[in-house]
């Protein structure tokens, strides 16, 4: 059986990039609208794009902001949908959309007939999660207004998609508890062959971009690895450059590599004038010549860093577990993890890696010093590290409990 898939994300190709693929190369006839692609392909899978079809109001109240821009987002899908329906002549049997943008809620009334699975990354609470999640932060009564406000248009997605899913429990566990019950959980998931070990992999970085000179670490024994989209709190970039600056001091042989663009994704910069490493390289000392920013990476060269890493670190605030997380374990990485339930959710402290309390430069400093000081203990945990990615992530794995999904929920 043979069907008509229709993906649907701003992004291309984003959490869909596997799933995509595999439903391609099962001879089905995969369409993807989105707003841009960057470049990518993926065989058997065609691209249709759309764009906005309005700008969102300048002066509406500003909790209405992120609503507007999702009804905006779903108006421009919906006309898409009629181009491809009238035009294309291509009627999907099933639709497949991440619901975080709102390119899904007015799918069904285009294809009031055809089912709608919807991708569920995050919904928003103003405790318990990403929110005041410090000592000395608190939420508002305006906050909390604000946080409950931006959720209007997740509600309207639950109510509207036929099959709703999640990548991982505890993000399944930020929806309201009467949306938990159907909601299933199931990761996009890693490719575990190309996120191998690679035992004595060495570290050298051509000049690319921004970055002149060749990164040469090749000689180096103690390399600590950081990858984060954005270098910011989300991420917990300020703990850990807190934690290089107490390594760097006492361990003159070490060198630190930094994967990440200088920019906030999350969240709110510092001040209005200044990025995250800007204010950390005004609040701590370390070593610069030791601790390498190499920005964005090419996937051959992400893969090198990962297989050359000595000790990865990876902390975030109770928020969506980064790929970044999974990969760095499937690469068989000994990795410190934050002390998180995200984290806490795959890394499992002493087994499969050694967690730190977040708040703590300290501590991280101090288990990072753990692995770098037991070659054995690196080993043991790396290994395992990967063994339960292969076991509970492996994208082969995922895919199929996707693609039964999807075919379940057709009429």
């Amino acid at each position: 059986m043979t069907i008509n898939i229709l993906f649907i994300h701003p992004n291309f190709p984003a959490q869909f990039w596997h799933l995509s693929q595999a439903l391609a190369q099962m001879g089905n006839r995969v369409m993807y609208l989105t707003k841009q692609t960057n470049g990518n392909k993926i065989a058997g899978v065609q691209i249709a794009l759309y764009k906005a079809k309005r700008e969102v109001t300048k002066n509406q109240h500003p909790w209405l902001k992120p609503v507007e821009e999702a009804i905006v987002d779903g108006e421009s899908v919906a006309s898409a949908l009629l181009q491809l329906r009238d035009k294309v002549h291509f009627k999907p049997d099933v639709i497949v959309a991440h619901t975080g943008w709102g390119s899904t809620l007015f799918c069904k009334d285009v294809f009031p007939e055809v089912p709608v699975v919807g991708y569920f990354e995050w919904y928003y609470n103003a405790y318990g999660g990403d929110a005041a999640f410090f000592p000395n932060e608190s939420v508002s009564l305006d906050d909390a207004m604000r946080i409950r406000t931006r959720d209007t248009f997740h509600l309207l997605n639950l109510a509207s998609c036929d099959v709703h899913f999640t990548p991982t429990e505890w993000q399944r566990k930020q929806f309201p508890k009467k949306w938990q019950e159907d909601m299933k959980v199931i990761h996009e998931g890693v490719d575990t062959e190309f996120c191998r070990p690679h035992p004595g992999r060495k570290l050298i970085l051509s000049p690319r971009g921004e970055r002149k000179e060749t990164l040469d670490l090749s000689k180096c024994e103690e390399i600590v690895t950081y990858v984060s989209r954005g270098l910011e709190p989300y991420r917990g970039y300020p703990q850990f450059m807190s934690a290089v600056a107490l390594l760097t001091k006492r361990r003159p042989n070490l060198h630190v590599v930094i994967v990440g663009a200088d920019k906030s994704c999350y969240g709110t910069p510092p001040a209005k004038d200044k990025t995250w490493r800007q204010f950390m390289d005004e609040k701590v000392k370390y070593d610069k010549k030791r601790v390498h920013f190499v920005g964005h990476l090419l996937r051959p060269e992400y893969q090198m860093v990962l297989q050359a890493s000595t000790v990865h670190v990876y902390f975030t605030r109770p928020f969506i577990l980064s790929w970044s997380c999974l990969e760095a374990m499937s690469f068989g990485c000994a990795l410190v993890g934050s002390k998180t339930p995200p984290v806490e959710e795959v890394i499992e402290d002493g087994k499969n890696g050694l967690l730190a309390n977040f708040r703590s430069p300290q501590h991280l400093a101090m288990r990072v010093e753990e692995l770098l000081d037991d070659p054995e203990l690196r080993k043991r945990l790396g290994k395992a590290a990967r063994e339960t990615v292969l076991e509970r992530y492996d994208a082969r794995q995922c895919v199929k409990k996707q693609i039964d999904m999807i075919f379940e929920a057709l009429p």
